[in-house]
């Protein structure tokens, strides 16, 4: 038996969580099952995965693992960006290799329009909004950011729409950036939400377990996989978990789990709302990666994510996100002036899994394993639609996206620690200090 090493223990204070509507927990499992398929991680992968393998194989059941609960874990805690373009932040544009970077789009669209389809079908209230979003900058690095990635865009044919620092306040209120570049096509939506939906809306033939942490798993003939209350046996398993996929055993020191923090405003009172003025809700990500993604709300709040950390276990420490409320507040009082008295009322950690050379893992890990695996930072988009393709794969399905997904080298290999360790946070460190003002 492999036994598993670290497993998610995400803090308690998550904004998008406990904004979000209240839901009864599916049991943990208990005893010993026998399944045709087993799918580990209800995340945004795990849920398009088991989603499509109960819809192509209608007569097998699917059993959908989740440690934690639902909504509480990763994909409930990222900053509710759906977007459609390539972000390649290895490229100088953001855009790279042409094919590579049509391919990609052709990518999140087709999980952008898994999640329309889901949530129109079974009417999910997440604030699922077609706004787009702004990549703003205020300082020449960051301008220099934005002059190359409207190079990419122009190289890629897609419409955006320069706007100039004057012109900005009319948009989000505020008059600390200089500069934006605005693209039509992401969907901003509260991600608890949405993931609390698309696990309440599975086909009947995929049974849900929350609360049920994999410490043990044997590969075989077929796969068994152990915890506190009993076992699963499963003819064949899906790994959806991202970086906790190496602790399955399989892509050793190639996936790097970054920790960033968000915080999240108490709502804008009416006179509140008038001072800062601009559209009722929008999203900022910053021209530098280092920077603040910032957003309104649609229940207006204001959120505000920077910082760092590389926790090599997956797991979160309280003492990064306390130096981190401190940034956020240092961010907020430089963007929102007009705002003196609004506090933040969450402020919580999440994690994404990166890799060296940006890029994921999709097909076979082993006999009988397969996984979509380490979605480099866009998980609501690219990590639906691997899910979802991975699922059609299975099933003997082809799409010109399932050969680039296979035809991709996948994450490669980093250093043993304790060198990969004093890379990844002189990366960091170096990375947020060249900031400045976009922090």
């Amino acid at each position: 038996m492999h036994t598993i090493t670290s497993i998610p223990a995400d803090d308690e204070m998550c904004g998008w969580y406990h904004t979000s509507q209240p839901r009864t927990p599916r049991p943990g499992h208990v005893g010993e099952t026998s399944v045709r398929w087993a799918v580990i991680g209800a995340g945004f992968v795990g849920l398009a995965a088991a989603r499509q393998l109960a819809l192509n194989f209608p007569d097998d059941e699917v059993a959908l693992i989740e440690a934690q609960e639902v909504g509480f874990g990763t994909s409930g805690r990222n900053a509710g960006f759906a977007i459609d373009l390539p972000h390649d932040i290895a490229a100088d544009d953001y855009i790279g290799d042409i094919s590579n970077a049509q391919s990609t789009l052709d990518l999140n669209r087709l999980g952008q329009a898994m999640l329309r389809e889901v949530v129109e079908e079974y009417g999910i209230d997440c604030d699922f909004t077609a706004s787009g979003k702004y990549q703003a900058a205020v300082e020449a690095r960051g301008m220099a950011h934005l002059n190359a990635y409207s190079r990419g865009l122009d190289k890629l044919g897609q419409s955006y729409d320069v706007i100039e620092g004057n012109a900005l306040p009319e948009h989000i209120g505020t008059s600390f950036y200089k500069k934006a570049i605005f693209t039509p096509g992401t969907v901003l939506l509260q991600p608890s939400k949405l993931v609390k939906g698309l696990a309440d809306s599975l086909p009947h033939n995929v049974k849900l377990y929350e609360r049920t942490a994999i410490t043990g798993v044997t590969y075989g003939e077929k796969v068994v996989l152990t915890h506190k209350d009993g076992s699963i046996t499963a003819d064949k398993l899906v790994l959806a978990n991202n970086a906790f996929g190496m602790h399955f055993g399989f892509l050793q020191r190639t996936m790097l789990p970054i920790f960033l923090y968000a915080s999240l405003t108490r709502p804008l009172n009416g006179s509140e709302k008038a001072r800062l003025g601009g559209k009722p809700f929008w999203g900022v990500i910053p021209a530098d990666p280092f920077g603040s993604t910032v957003r309104r709300t649609q229940d207006n709040r204001i959120f505000v994510r920077n910082s760092f950390s590389f926790n090599p276990d997956g797991r979160p420490k309280g003492q990064n996100l306390q130096r981190a409320i401190e940034r956020h507040k240092l961010s907020f009082n430089r963007r929102f002036p007009m705002l003196p008295d609004v506090d933040f009322e969450y402020s919580w950690s999440g994690s994404l899994a990166l890799s060296q050379n940006h890029k994921g893992f999709f097909g076979r890990l082993a006999p009988n394993v397969f996984g979509a695996l380490c979605c480099n930072g866009l998980g609501v988009t690219r990590g639906t639609g691997t899910g979802k393709l991975l699922a059609d794969w299975i099933a003997g399905k082809r799409h010109d996206v399932i050969d680039f997904l296979l035809a991709t080298s996948g994450p490669n290999r980093v250093p043993p620690e304790p060198f990969t360790s004093l890379g990844v946070n002189a990366t960091l460190w170096w990375g947020q200090r060249k900031a400045g003002l976009e922090s």
